[in-house]
């Protein structure tokens, strides 16, 4: 059973959303959906632990070795981003029972949680397949998937933000389609392996330049690098709650895989960051993505869109790292793709409890929750430090290392600036927790009360993990080093 822990990856949730279709009973369709998610973290430590003691491991798909056939690679990398997907779902889905049944009606809730399972599936895929049209295939699964989650909001301006994720996703998708074909033309490849060591035999290198830029910018849209950003604030604020958690703590994580699976596994260092000014340009937007979505986020009235703004300043904390393109600085983007899905999977969810109680996220409306919601927002706090950056939370650990991969290029300048954006975070986190904690409580406040503990239990989950991955770093800095040093070794 333990050779076949690939296909299960992907397989599991895939036959696990038909049947949560077939059921059409949300109950029935959660309880299976609770199943599989469970199962997805198991499998994936597995792997990772198996990847960690013997390398990286091959799975050959319908008896085809590759590069002929289909592969399915797990490396570190891919490993690591498996369990952070995973990890995710597991946590979140015991919420998601008493959360979707009062915001979604009964008869489309089993059609919920199938979107669920094909958005787990094709995340999932995304991450472990070796083969670059494959990964599109389950990019629009994943992508497709979430435009139904994200429409089957309470509000209908969810149907406008699900047509407008739309839209961007599938010029995104497009741009992405474009490079592999001119990737294709110029290799005779899909594996992604094999096109690396064919791309060394190229001469004529002006196709593979564009092909870089049309993947670049077509994967820069699904995970919303600034200013590519637009679909993001209306889709996470309109989402159902569980929705905005989970898209926002997995799939943007899962195209920054893609991206920098293609910048060093296969195009690698000399090529992306050598011979074009990919480097100064990630670098510029980044930077920008720091301080003009955290000024935005500061401004705002709804606290999912808030935190919408926010996740896009902290992608740009990732494609820093990216940019950095030294070991420090990659180290710190990786663990930040961990540390932040448990960052803001915490924030959504804490804030979808205050939806699910009073039915409203607007900051004014938080007045007196501190007393009345005492459990959750004090998470949120929790979490909310986190995001700031609070030395002895998993956030200043990624910053750290961003901090140190500045350094390596003697760049006391880009310190001063993570240090300087990472304030701007206290005035929008803190925005929320004076009026939580130093406000009376209004009529509609005063009859609050604490959630279940269904969901109090996810959140807390998420919320304790974002101080324990601040101390305890064995997990989370030691294996995204490992993937650091994959990447950067023995590449052109």
């Amino acid at each position: 059973m333990s050779a076949q822990l690939p296909a299960l990856q992907v397989v599991l949730p895939l036959l696990a959303a038909l049947l949560a279709a077939l059921v059409r009973h949300g109950g029935a369709a959660w309880l299976i959906a609770l199943a599989a998610s469970l199962a997805m973290p198991v499998i994936a430590f597995v792997m990772l632990t198996q990847v960690l003691d013997g390398g990286s491991i091959s799975y050959e798909l319908g008896g085809w070795a590759p590069p002929f056939g289909i592969e399915y690679r797990v490396d570190v990398l891919s490993a690591f981003v498996l369990l952070l997907i995973s990890i995710a779902g597991a946590v979140m889905l015991p919420y998601a029972r008493l959360s979707v049944a009062a915001e979604i009606a009964s008869n489309r809730r089993a059609w919920f949680y199938a979107m669920y399972l094909l958005c787990l599936a094709g995340l999932l895929g995304i991450v472990i397949t070796g083969d670059a049209f494959n990964a599109f295939v389950f990019l629009e699964i994943s992508s497709l998937s979430a435009y139904a989650m994200i429409g089957m909001g309470p509000n209908r301006r969810a149907l406008f933000a699900a047509y407008q994720y739309l839209i961007m996703g599938t010029i995104g998708a497009t741009f992405y389609v474009i490079a592999v074909g001119l990737l294709y033309t110029m290799t005779g490849t899909l594996n992604l392996v094999d096109m690396s060591e064919r791309l060394a035999d190229v001469s004529n290198m002006r196709p593979l330049f564009a092909a870089l830029a049309f993947l670049t910018v077509g994967v820069s849209l699904k995970f919303a690098l600034f200013p590519l950003h637009v679909w993001l604030p209306n889709a996470y604020a309109f989402a159902p709650s569980f929705t905005t958690a989970f898209i926002a703590a997995t799939a943007t994580k899962a195209a920054v895989y893609l991206l920098l699976r293609y910048f060093y596994s296969v195009y690698g260092v000399g090529v992306v960051f050598g011979a074009q000014p990919v480097s100064e340009i990630l670098l510029f937007l980044s930077v920008a993505a720091m301080f003009v979505a955290s000024l935005v986020a500061v401004f705002q009235d709804n606290v999912k869109r808030m935190l919408a703004y926010s996740s896009v300043a902290q992608i740009g904390y990732i494609t820093l790292g990216l940019s950095l393109a030294n070991q420090a600085g990659l180290t710190g983007g990786i663990v930040h793709l961990f540390n932040h899905a448990m960052i803001k999977g915490a924030l959504f969810l804490a804030v979808g409890g205050v939806v699910y109680r009073l039915g409203f996220a607007r900051i004014g409306q938080f007045a007196g929750l501190g007393r009345k919601m005492p459990l959750t927002m004090a998470a949120f706090v929790l979490a909310g430090l986190a995001l700031i950056g609070t030395p002895g939370t998993a956030g200043f650990i990624s910053k750290w290392y961003l901090a140190l991969g500045a350094l390596e290029k003697g760049w006391w300048w880009l310190v001063a600036l993570i240090v300087v954006s990472s304030m701007i975070s206290i005035f929008y986190i803190g925005r929320v927790v004076e009026q939580a904690y130093f406000r009376e409580p209004t009529e509609e406040t005063a009859k609050a009360r604490d959630l279940p503990l269904s969901m109090l239990l996810p959140i807390w989950i998420l919320a304790g993990a974002t101080v324990y991955f601040g101390i305890e770093t064995s997990l989370t800095v030691d294996v995204a080093r490992r993937a650091a040093e994959m990447l950067l070794t023995g590449l052109r």
